[in-house]
């Protein structure tokens, strides 16, 4: 029951515009017409961001439409007011700042940032209809890796859209078998379960699909966020976030897909061996990031790129959107190909996902990540 009232309570907050807002107020109401949800409030955003200096998310001149009583709540749930207000007060230990009025009931003022079911699941109630991405939710507070909990419940059937997610990872991975640094109580870690209807080499490109969803819900922030192909994204010329991407496949025919993402969100310090080529959000905007936010907006982007992609199975819907993010276009880059390294300089991607070198001979060649890396001839880019 605390997540559904953490989800009226935000649904009020936010003016009701959601399908699922409060009884007798349209979906939208609040919010002006034609106007996506979260629009002139970036998900993510850090706490206050938009509000007085200081002052919580909902502080200010509250109208009475963003309180929900306690017997709304009683009528609602089938519950006793004492249920109601041991609800509220758990949800009040738990961290989130819930304002109590009499005649006019209970006001959500701030949440804290917390990764839990609660969070999660009220978050993502509040999408209103047609969401997939986290339509089932699976969270951890500490795990040993989101990928290979999200291919276990793939093996047992979970949903395409299936979402885990967790506070702590203890033997994250990227790219090549490398470790990935998952410390706790900072960070974004979640994998998505995908089941699509491709090839397998299609669905290679899957990675470059998250990598866009991921840059844009960073660009929200208010971030220059930037793709380094394949797989990184990366702000001020460091790394915040990588992607690594799994199948389970015959040769003509995909079980499942997961995506698992690790985003540096509001890490200060890091490893000495990684402290000059990484970042975090809140070292780069300067404030605290609402990580449940923040994993929403992905979801809501992802949504939207995976939909063009399925169109036709490959990027060409999505090179626009991608190239604008992409920092090797047009620079030089070093190719180290097992079959011997080559330099030149990066022009773009193409429908298949392959990063286009122009070498010094004049050739153009598709580099295929799966075979290669690429590194930047001036730095980590």
């Amino acid at each position: 029951m605390k997540t559904e009232i953490l989800s009226l309570l935000r649904e009020r907050v936010s003016g009701g515009n959601t399908a699922a807002g409060p009884a007798g107020m349209p979906s939208g109401e609040g919010h002006p017409a034609g106007m996506p949800v979260g629009e002139g409030h970036p998900a993510g955003m850090p706490v206050g961001e938009g509000h007085p200096a200081g002052m919580p998310v909902g502080e200010g001149h509250p109208t009475g439409r963003e309180y929900i009583s306690g017997q709304e709540l009683c009528s609602r749930f089938g519950v006793s007011r004492t249920a109601v207000w041991k609800a509220i007060n758990q949800l009040k230990e738990e961290g989130y700042e819930i304002e109590a009025v009499q005649n006019k009931g209970y006001r959500l003022k701030a949440s804290p940032d917390v990764m839990g079911e609660i969070e999660l699941g009220s978050r993502l109630r509040t999408r209103g209809e047609g969401h997939w991405a986290g339509s089932s939710l699976l969270f951890y507070p500490s795990t040993g890796s989101t990928n290979m909990d999200a291919k276990r419940a793939a093996e047992d059937g979970a949903p395409e859209g299936t979402l885990v997610v967790t506070d702590c990872q203890k033997t994250g991975r990227g790219r090549r078998g490398r470790d990935w640094s998952s410390p706790q109580g900072c960070n974004l870690y979640f994998t998505l379960l995908l089941r699509p209807d491709c090839s397998p080499d299609q669905a290679c490109m899957l990675t470059l699909v998250m990598a866009l969803a991921v840059a844009e819900a960073v660009e929200e922030l208010g971030l220059e966020a930037g793709i380094k192909w394949p797989n990184d994204i990366v702000l001020s010329g460091k790394k915040i976030c990588g992607i690594l991407t799994e199948m389970s496949a015959e040769p003509d025919y995909i079980h499942y897909v997961v995506i698992g993402c690790g985003i540096n969100v509001n890490q200060e310090e890091f490893p000495e061996e990684i402290r000059r080529t990484a970042t975090s959000l809140k070292r780069e905007k300067g404030g605290t990031i609402s990580r449940s936010a923040l994993l929403v907006s992905v979801m809501d982007h992802f949504e939207k790129a995976y939909g063009a992609f399925r169109e036709t199975w490959d990027l060409s819907g999505l090179l626009p959107s991608y190239h604008k993010f992409l920092l090797n276009k047009d620079t030089p880059v070093r190719v180290l190909d097992p079959k011997g390294e080559f330099e030149g300089i990066a022009r773009g991607v193409n429908e298949n996902g392959e990063l286009l070198v122009e070498t010094q001979q004049g050739e153009l060649v598709s580099v295929y990540a799966g075979e290669v890396s690429v590194r930047g001839v001036y730095g980590y880019v």
